[in-house]
């Protein structure tokens, strides 16, 4: 018998490749909108970049030239930040990134530099918890529905195994007790070891907050068990509307028994903007853990030049503020937007208060049957009729057929604009104009009106 000519993990089909998630992201790159070139072309829905307020970093930029020059005091730094870097990264950078998480959380939990591991970007970060917290073929509970990227983020290099938490929309998806407690006894039915729970806070997809009392039955549960959590914070500073944000490092304060189980993700790719600079972090009271971590981050640096730069920015806590609070705003008017515009048609969202999309509610729309059959027949559609990259729930591992992630801060205003009146000649196309309810005027609270320049941010 032959050897063989490739390893299995260049052969293997565990990457999560052929999820619609990606699959609608394929289609996309062969068939761009583009207003003046392409303007049939295929709308990109799917991708959570936040591209609302690059004019404000602009504008700093602009005002302050030297750190994008590699400059400090009028000097060139450049020879420094060429030569190789210490992996621990510079403290510079992990201070004013610890000031700049603190305060998106309102102060009201301090981060110590000396516990961050600096990443390149969130995806780094959450694969590297793997490597140190289990071993190929245990596992990790996430809730569903969950982003499809962690099928590739969590498992494809590090074996580890995703056993999905099913909630559900009877509750807005809320993590419950019953719902852990099944996960579990499914992972020990396959002989799963589980070695913790990873939680999106603010969730990827449904753009909501995790609340203490989810807190209280996640901690009392991974205590129980004992095993760990991992929360994604990744969206923190997108929090536009009540209830605020609680994070885990705020929730376990009276339970200093479970500090080291607890780890959180962090970066700048979604708050800022700035997915390309690949800045991320992990943050730990585990001392093992931080260590361990920061020997794997030699593996995917952030660049000098990058901690330099952002350390600047972060470190002008005047701008920051002004900052995340003008992203919010802006945030908020983009997503009451898109919700108006989808009740025009008759289509409604799970009650949001964060993120970068919305959770759509289109199973009244499945085409041909109820169930995943049909919502990849109306996917179909959406992506080859009305020219749009939506994420089915099936990729997003949720049980309940026919709701869609649908991203709203990646593009411009008239593009978002266009977007909803496709989805709308979809819905008449396919017999639900007669059904459709008329919103124009009423918004969230009644206060949002529909108009055409209603998204000039």
């Amino acid at each position: 018998m032959k050897g063989r000519i490739l390893s299995r993990k260049a052969t293997c089909s565990s990457h999560g490749q052929d999820s619609s998630y990606f699959l609608g992201w394929e289609e996309y790159e062969k068939n761009p909108y583009d207003p003046i070139t392409n303007p049939s072309g295929i709308i990109q829905m799917g991708l959570a970049e936040n591209q609302l307020s690059f004019d404000l970093i602009e504008a700093w930029l602009a005002n302050n030239p030297g750190p994008a020059a590699f400059k400090r005091d009028g000097e060139s730094v450049f020879r420094e930040l060429a030569l190789f870097q210490d992996y621990r990264g510079y403290p510079a950078f992990k201070n004013a990134l610890a000031e700049f998480m603190s305060e998106i959380r309102g102060n009201k939990v301090k981060f110590d530099p000396n516990k961050l591991v600096l990443t390149a970007g969130a995806t780094s970060a959450n694969e590297t918890l793997m490597f140190c917290l289990a071993e190929p073929g245990e596992a990790f509970l996430v809730p569903t529905p969950y982003y499809p990227g962690f099928d590739r983020d969590l498992k494809w290099r590090t074996g580890v195994e995703i056993v999905p938490i099913n909630c559900s929309s009877s509750n807005g998806f809320r993590i419950t007790k019953q719902a852990l407690n099944d996960a579990y006894t499914r992972a020990r039915k396959h002989d799963l070891t589980v070695k913790g729970v990873l939680i999106t806070n603010p969730s990827n997809p449904l753009g909501t907050t995790t609340t203490q009392s989810e807190f209280n039955v996640l901690l009392d549960f991974i205590a129980e068990k004992d095993i760990h959590i991992i929360s994604d914070e990744i969206y923190s500073g997108t929090v536009f509307d009540p209830p605020g944000f609680i994070s885990i490092e705020e929730a376990i304060s009276g339970r200093p028994d479970l500090s080291k189980r607890v780890h959180t993700v962090y970066s700048l790719s979604k708050d800022l903007g700035l997915p390309g600079f690949r800045a991320g972090t992990i943050y730990s009271n585990n001392n093992t853990v931080v260590s361990t971590a920061t020997k794997m981050s030699s593996f995917g640096l952030v660049s000098a030049q990058t901690q330099y730069l952002l350390s600047a920015i972060l470190g002008d806590k005047s701008f920051t503020r002004a900052y995340i609070a003008e992203n919010q705003k802006r945030l908020k008017e983009r997503h009451d937007g898109l919700v108006v515009g989808l009740k025009k048609w008759g289509i409604e969202c799970l009650k949001s208060n964060a993120g970068l999309f919305c959770w759509v509610d289109m199973r009244h729309m499945l085409v041909g049957s109820e169930g995943f059959e049909g919502e990849m027949k109306l996917w179909e559609k959406l992506l080859y009729e009305s020219g749009l990259n939506v994420s089915p729930c099936s990729s997003c591992h949720c049980v309940e057929p026919g709701w869609f992630r649908v991203c709203f801060a990646n593009m411009s205003v008239k593009t978002l604009d266009l977007a909803v009146r496709r989805i709308g000649s979809l819905v008449e196309s396919i017999g639900g104009g007669r059904n459709r309810r008329r919103a124009i005027g009423i918004g969230i609270g009644g206060s949002v009106k529909l108009t055409p320049g209603m998204w000039n941010k």
